[in-house]
């Protein structure tokens, strides 16, 4: 599919919206109640969960204790069942799981107050249930959803998002179609109080004009993320406060 046909003459893409729409987000916290925190959500097709557990003391080996900080450690999979292709290897041993993994790990020591527990273990479990686009940033933002769930402090929430270009028009929040039609793209995770990026992937080298085009889209995507991912803390601040008063 060239990037031409992935907007229509009126400027529509071919799930019907604008450049600069994101796909309906629902999300929900708290949903296991055995983990330190949790949190799904859904952002279009895309579906994600996240699971947290600790601060808790480190596990295995001493020597991988941290003197001034926690040690974070990420997981992350797609379900064998999350896309159409039958998967050979196991969804959290392939070489780009363990990448994204380690994307992940690095994208919350951003955001993490580690230094708050020194020698102590952070575990982020993500796991992709549905993958239809912007897989990883969903599992960033399922992950934000989790950590607050669990009561760890930030210095801000984390929202991340997908941006790409149809010749010179951004596309935020990418579908699987989007991504398939292989055209340049970039993830973006961003701590949208302080504006600081804690991580920019790109799938191709872009010249600056159109990687500021595609950046700028993903940081206004990021930022209409954070309104939402805001009210489901709230909401979940509310219950919580309702269950203590009952």
């Amino acid at each position: 599919m060239a990037a031409a046909e992935l907007l229509s003459d009126e400027g529509y893409r071919l799930d019907g919206r604008r450049p600069s729409e994101l796909r309906k987000v629902r999300a929900r916290m708290g949903v296991f109640e055995q983990a330190d925190g949790s949190a799904y959500i859904e952002q279009g097709n895309t579906k994600a969960l996240a699971v947290v557990y600790g601060p808790h003391e480190l596990r295995g080996s001493r020597s991988r204790a941290l003197p001034d900080r926690a040690l974070v450690h990420c997981q992350y999979s797609l379900a064998a069942f999350s896309t159409s292709e039958r998967r050979r290897r196991p969804p959290h041993g392939d070489r780009q799981t363990a990448e994204l993994a380690l994307h992940l790990r690095q994208t919350f020591e951003a955001a993490i107050l580690t230094q708050l527990y020194p020698r102590s273990q952070i575990d982020i479990y993500v796991q992709i249930l549905q993958a239809d686009g912007g897989n990883y940033c969903a599992g960033v933002n399922a992950a934000t959803l989790a950590l607050m769930d669990a009561g760890i402090p930030m210095k801000d929430f984390v929202c991340a998002s997908s941006a790409g270009l149809a010749a010179d028009t951004a596309l935020a929040d990418l579908s699987w179609p989007e991504e398939a039609a292989g055209g340049p793209q970039l993830a973006l995770a961003l701590l949208p109080a302080s504006g600081q990026i804690a991580l920019l992937q790109l799938s191709a080298r872009l010249h600056q004009q159109r990687l500021e085009l595609a950046l700028e889209a993903a940081l206004a995507a990021c930022r209409s993320l954070h309104a939402v991912l805001d009210a489901v803390v709230r909401e979940r601040l509310r219950q919580a406060s309702q269950a203590l008063g009952d």
